[in-house]
């Protein structure tokens, strides 16, 4: 045992030795995945595989046969799909490095995430591209704080990490909890770190939405309450945030809470909350159609509206999930 602790502090002073040296390195990332090699000679051992948007420090430079090689201080992936990694020194073709100090660096590595999250939405596209687009759009952030492209950079890298890790608690058993203490929930560290850097922006009123997530329930199972928490919820989202992107949206959602309200009140024979509830979805569905005029949500709005008006339900008892956002 005695021997173990002695070779993993051994280990650890490398690893920080090596940080140390490279704090005052150029910074930068890889806008391609591409092999780390022990010597700048792609014949030489491949040491490990660097990902797109992987943190990086440029040791040193050097050609051969008149090409540019960087050695690299570099995370790389131990298992992608536990999510381990580790710092390594290595040599990679400088062509796919982009640096603090490369020239439109922030529009290169704006460029390349934009391809990687389109990857990620196309079918076949390419593995893990969801990571590589959220690092990439983290790195333009990191890198280039000044950058017109920081603050949508770092919302998109947010809005990727909140919507893979609302698949993984979607997943889970405890998802269909109807309170959502009762479940874990996605890390809003990210988010919050948006509005912090960039309040009152569309990026931070985008964030504010997402964060709602983490307060709807699993699971309606019939009961009032949830619905009635969440309309208030996106309706007090809507009134603080009247210029978001997804006011729109946040009452649309409050207002379909309330249409699935008319019916669960009727069913329990509460007769006048039924009717509050419906002049309530159609006075938010109207204000939907007066204040946004383009786009999907006023037509859906004047659906909604239609439906509560004739008396149409627009919730089915024990239905297995709740509306839709």
């Amino acid at each position: 045992m005695a021997l173990k602790y002695r070779l993993a502090l051994f280990a650890l002073a490398i690893v920080f030795s090596s940080l140390a040296f490279a704090a005052d390195k150029e910074h930068g990332t890889v806008i391609a995945e591409v092999p780390l090699h022990v010597l700048p000679d792609p014949g030489s051992q491949k040491l490990a595989t660097v990902t797109r948007g992987r943190d990086i420090f440029v040791l040193d430079h050097t050609m051969v046969d008149n090409k540019p090689w960087a050695h690299l201080l570099a995370v790389v992936d131990v298992d992608v799909e536990r999510e381990t990694s580790r710092s390594i020194s290595g040599w990679v073709p400088a062509k796919v490095v982009v640096t603090t100090s490369t020239p439109n660096g922030d529009q290169v590595i704006y460029g390349e995430a934009v391809d990687s999250e389109n990857q990620a939405t196309i079918r076949f596209g390419r593995k893990h591209a969801a990571d590589d687009a959220r690092r990439l759009y983290y790195r333009l952030y990191e890198y280039f704080p000044n950058s017109p492209l920081a603050g949508e950079s770092l919302w998109r890298a947010a809005d990727i990490l909140w919507h893979l890790e609302k698949a993984d608690v979607g997943r889970r058993p405890s998802s269909h909890e109807m309170d959502p203490n009762m479940r874990e929930g996605m890390n809003e560290e990210t988010l919050k770190l948006v509005i912090k850097k960039f309040p009152r922006t569309k990026w931070s009123d985008m964030a504010s939405f997402d964060l709602i997530d983490n307060k709807l329930c699993g699971s309606w199972k019939d009961e009032t309450k949830c619905p009635e928490k969440e309309s208030d919820l996106y309706e007090k989202y809507a009134r603080e945030h009247p210029e978001s992107p997804k006011a729109a949206e946040a009452l649309f959602n409050a207002a379909s809470r309330e249409g699935a309200l008319v019916e669960m009140f009727r069913i329990n024979n509460e007769r006048d909350k039924s009717e509050k509830a419906r002049k309530k979805g159609i006075e938010l569905a109207q204000e939907i159609v007066t204040k946004f005029p383009d786009g999907d949500w006023k037509p859906r709005a004047m659906d909604l509206m239609y439906a509560l008006q004739q008396g149409i339900p627009t919730y089915t008892p024990e239905a297995p999930s709740r509306p839709s956002k």
